[in-house]
Formats: C-alpha cells, structure tokens, sequence
C-alpha cells in the first residue's frame, strides 16, 4: 500500500499544502514548529479518523478558519483509493472513500493500516492503564472489525449501567432485575473481547520479544503481562459480586475497561526501573511488533511514521531501525526530523529511493 498524494486545506498550521511521495522513504525536515509532525499526523488522520496528537477534532482546523480537508490519493492491491477526512466547525466529521461518505467510521478502521512511532508513545509507559488498552485495542481493531464493534457496543452499555447507578444513588431505589439486563449484555461483550485480548497477546508477546533483542543488541528479559480480573471469574459473576461497591461508587468497578498491560523489564516495572534507552527500545519494540502483526493479519505493508525518532535515539539504535526496514518487509515509510543532513545520511545506508521534503 502506497500514499502517492497528500493535500492538506486548513490543517493545523498549514493553509495549503500538496505533496507528491516516493513510494519508500519520504523525509520531512525543518526546524521545530514548522510542522513537520502535523505532515504525519495528517497521514494518520487519513488511517483512523483522527489525530493521534490532539483527540479535540475542532483544534486541527487552522487558527480563524471554519474547516479544514485532507486528501491522500492510495495504490493499494493496484487499485487507486481516494481517501478524504474533512471537518467544519459546528457539524460532524466526515470521511470519504472514493467520493463515498462513510456511515460509520469504525467501517474504515483497518482499510489504510498504519503505525506510528512517536515521542508521544512514552505516554504507553507513564500514563494509566487507558492508554495501554487502547494500544491493544488499535492493533487488534485494524484487522478484526467483530472486535471494533463489540468494544463501541460494551462502551454503550458501560455508560448505560453507569448512568442507572447514578440515577439509583440519586434516587435512593434500587431495581436488581434492570441492572441484570446490563450485567448479561456486558458479560456476552466483554467475555468475546476479554478473549480476542488474550489470544492477540498470546500471538504478540513473541514477536515483540523478539524486536527488542534485535533493537537492544542485549539479552535483557522484557515481557508483557496481560492483567484482567476476567481471569478470576466470568464478568457476569464479577459484575453481581461488586455491585455493593459500584452502588457506593457510582459505577462499574470491574470488566474490560479496568484491564491493563503490564511492561517489565527483568521482572520489575520499566516504568521505575528501566533506563531511558531500555524505555525507548521497549516502545519502538512494541510498535514493530504492531507492524509485523497487522501485516500478518491484513496482508499489507502497514505505512510506518517515525516522527522525531533521531532526536530521541543514539546514532546506533538509529541504524538499527534504518537496517530493520532495508527490506521488502517494510513498505512505504515517513520520517520526520530538524536535520536535513543527518536524516539523509541515515537513509542512505538502507539502499532505498528516497525523497527529502524541506519545509
């Protein structure tokens, strides 16, 4: 799957903008604040949606503008696609596919796959367990649609139940049988994705474990560790045996959406005890272990984003990324960086065509 063309109208700090890309390595360069993170984000916008920088869809359109377009043109199975993301201030993103508006943008998930690697993915290792799901969600979403669905629909109902919870405390009643009808549907969708999790992870954990030895050139032992109380009972249970607790709460202290993953590195939690290069490593680990797995999944090259990736790394975990993707294995691939020469100098060893975009 290649992008052969990108048009950006009012996005971020771009007014107009057009660029046409090789079909390997593409270089965008300048100095910080120029933009070129919004390059990527844009090409991110087309694959999901959305942006994966700032999640408030109004705050992409350009300063004292009312809307804003992005446009990339696609070769993908040799056929052309036609992908448009447009949003006006006041009214409902859309997103179109060769002219045609989508209903449901969850339909589009999965049909342009791509992975990013960004300094903005340290949130996987500071942040809470949110962020960490919705990893495991991304990855398993873009080749599996059942999932996608069944994760908006428990999403649903979760705010269903907490909403009669609330209203139950505000209240002071109680109705067993009405919460019931939550606590069955809950259980029917969180048991399928608790299950797709564990299976995804159960594929997943070698391939990056892999990746890191490979990215580390060392022999430490990483590993992720799938955390779900849905291992100590089923959610139906779980759900009648906490109710005294959500009651009190206000809302539903178990299921799905309190699962986490957990990263260590030799036994203990990188978040304290690993070392910024081992931080790093982990994280690009984990996200060329997202590559592998949706291409194996899909059967596509996923395009792959570096944003900033030279700035965060030393020069030789640099050149062993450069020499992972020398390869017919990796696809199209965007790199974003405030030095033009240091970007060439490294693209150079992977023997690839390149282009260098100056902005």
């Amino acid at each position: 799957m290649i992008l052969t063309t990108l048009s950006l109208l009012n996005y971020k700090n771009f007014e107009s903008k057009q660029f046409t890309f090789n079909h390997k390595i593409n270089c965008i360069v300048g100095n910080n604040g120029i933009g070129k993170t919004n390059v990527l984000d844009a090409i991110y916008h087309l694959s999901f949606g959305k942006s994966y920088f700032n999640p408030v869809a109004s705050q992409n359109i350009k300063h004292d503008e009312d809307f804003f377009v992005i446009n990339g043109d696609y070769i993908k199975e040799e056929k052309t696609e036609k992908v448009i993301v447009s949003l006006k201030r006041g009214q409902k993103k859309v997103i179109k596919r060769n002219g045609k508006p989508y209903e449901k943008f969850s339909d589009h998930i999965g049909f342009l796959p791509l992975v990013i690697i960004s300094p903005a993915d340290r949130d996987l290792i500071i942040e809470g367990s949110e962020t960490r799901r919705k990893f495991i969600d991304s990855v398993i979403s873009q080749s599996d649609k059942t999932y996608l669905n069944h994760l908006i629909n428990y999403n649903k109902i979760l705010a269903q139940r907490n909403a009669l919870l609330k209203y139950f405390a505000l209240n002071h009643t109680f109705n067993k049988d009405t919460l019931d009808v939550y606590n069955t549907q809950l259980n029917d969708f969180g048991s399928v994705i608790f299950e797709k999790r564990e299976a995804f992870l159960k594929t997943f954990i070698p391939i990056f474990k892999a990746r890191y030895k490979v990215i580390s050139s060392n022999n430490e032992e990483v590993e992720l560790v799938y955390d779900s109380t849905l291992f100590e009972d089923s959610l139906y249970n779980l759900l009648n045996s906490n109710i005294n607790k959500d009651k009190a709460l206000q809302y539903t202290s178990v299921g799905i959406h309190k699962d986490d993953l957990i990263f260590n590195i030799e036994g203990h939690p990188i978040k304290k005890f690993g070392s910024q290069g081992q931080q790093k490593s982990f994280l690009i680990a984990l996200k060329l272990a997202q590559f592998d797995f949706i291409k194996a999944q899909s059967g596509v090259n996923p395009i792959l984003l570096l944003d900033d990736i030279f700035d965060k790394l030393d020069e030789n975990r640099v050149a062993q990324i450069i020499k992972l993707v020398d390869d017919e294995n990796f696809g199209q691939l965007f790199i974003s960086d405030t030095h033009a020469d240091r970007t060439e100098k490294a693209v150079k060893q992977a023997h690839q065509s390149y282009e260098i975009f100056r902005l």
